[in-house]
């Protein structure tokens, strides 16, 4: 049990919290701030839409792989010079990307994008709950709450600031992120520090093995959720990268205009029904009926939305519909899979959710490689079906990984772990 403290309201906290919980949305927007200006890149820069896509690739791919050492590097460099050295790499990188007058530079910059946002956010939580005051508990809230609005509002801002030019999203993330750095700069202190003054009687952050992550995998359960979140995130990825191509061919054929302002609203529903499911609905579904039975309908109901999709490519209101209440689906199949790969498993956190991360990114970042190619070759709805088909095979899998998962669906040890291992894994 938590130990009872003082009732404190959640918005009075020190500036350093706000300056974290800031610097996370803005680490979070990033996922989805490239989606509404994809197809707007292809036609200013002549680049097709399976080159484009890589923007995801390069991102998510280097992102993953990152992952597997961040608990290496916060265990050495400490959580605040992790901090920072994410954040400025975000900067420099976002900047450069912005800068760039071909497809395949903004490629690379953004996968030195993808490195720094991996640094930061595998360290953004032990910040925000080392620095707020009311306890871990309130300090976590609005590290949800800041993940929550960074998914929603990142295709927002992508589409009002890519409206105006396509360069625009990338330089207002290095803008907003550089005022984030200076923040976290001034106003964080060390974790360390408060140990060598007396005020926290915490034990000596423990060095981690550059390995740790890929020992982690030696471990049954996790190795095994960690393919079936590989599995889905392709689906996930096929969803998010390459839809906005369908939705504006099908506008075109309309006689419509749909460009990065339109494309930004509807992955702005789309990520805040993400947001409130997975804060809002999932703890209760998960509760009321246990992890595995939310996993496979979950599953189930993505495979439906995906191949819908696919047969509505030439429907602008059929794919608006299904990709807004897909959000609404996905929100609670990112928190239950993370929370039942963190009942899975009795292996540190930290390691754990940085491969388990690390994996389900490795998913992300192979989808909008392949969905390109796939639709040239086959039809605008085969890159949705093949992803029903990668859900399908993540369902198949979690059913085969259930002997080692008979533990999972317990309740949860505090209400402070388990919203730490959502806010971890979703990130």
């Amino acid at each position: 049990m938590i130990p009872t403290a003082p009732k404190t309201s959640i918005l009075r906290q020190p500036t350093a919290v706000w300056a974290i919980a800031f610097a996370c949305a803005v680490s979070f927007m990033g996922i989805g701030l490239v989606d509404p200006i994809l197809p707007a890149i292809s036609h200013e820069l002549g680049a097709s839409p399976s080159q484009t896509m890589l923007l995801f690739t390069s991102y998510l791919f280097i992102t993953g792989a990152a992952m597997f050492f961040t608990s290496w590097v916060s265990s050495r460099l400490g959580v605040k010079r992790t901090l920072l050295a994410g954040l400025v790499l975000v900067v420099l990188f976002a900047a450069l990307a912005g800068a760039s007058d071909s497809v395949d530079a903004i490629i690379g910059f953004r996968a030195g994008w993808g490195l720094g946002n991996a640094l930061f956010i595998s360290t953004a939580l032990a910040a925000i709950v080392g620095a707020a005051s009311g306890g871990s508990r309130q300090a976590i809230v609005l590290y949800e709450a800041a993940l929550g609005v960074g998914l929603a509002v990142g295709p927002l801002v992508g589409g009002v600031l890519g409206s105006l030019s396509w360069r625009g999203p990338f330089f207002g993330t290095a803008g907003l992120m550089a005022v984030a750095l200076i923040a976290i700069l001034v106003l964080l202190r060390q974790p360390k520090r408060q140990a060598e003054t007396g005020a926290s009687t915490a034990a000596p952050v423990e060095r981690i093995s550059i390995l740790a992550g890929f020992r982690a995998l030696r471990n049954p359960a996790l190795r095994s959720l960690s393919l079936v979140a590989l599995f889905y995130n392709f689906g996930f990825f096929v969803l998010l990268a390459y839809s906005p191509y369908p939705l504006e061919a099908a506008a075109e054929a309309l006689g419509r205009e749909f460009g990065a302002h339109e494309l930004g609203l509807v992955f702005f529903g789309w990520g805040l029904a993400l947001a409130i499911t997975s804060v809002l609905v999932a703890p209760v579904l998960t509760r009321r009926f246990g992890l595995r039975p939310v996993l496979f309908s979950m599953l189930g109901g993505l495979t439906v939305c995906l191949v819908l999709l696919g047969c509505f490519t030439a429907a602008l209101t059929g794919l608006i519909t299904v990709v807004i209440v897909s959000g609404l689906l996905l929100g609670v199949m990112n928190t239950a899979l993370t929370e039942a790969v963190m009942e899975a498993t009795d292996l540190p956190r930290n390691v754990a959710s940085s491969t388990y991360s690390g994996v389900r990114f490795m998913g992300g970042a192979v989808a909008p490689a392949v969905a390109g190619p796939i639709s040239e070759a086959l039809g605008a709805g085969a890159p949705y079906w093949f992803g029903a088909a990668s859900i399908v095979v993540a369902m198949v899998m979690l059913g085969i990984a259930g002997r080692h998962l008979v533990h999972v669906g317990r309740p949860h040890e505090t209400p402070a772990q388990e919203a730490e291992d959502i806010t971890s894994g979703d990130a």
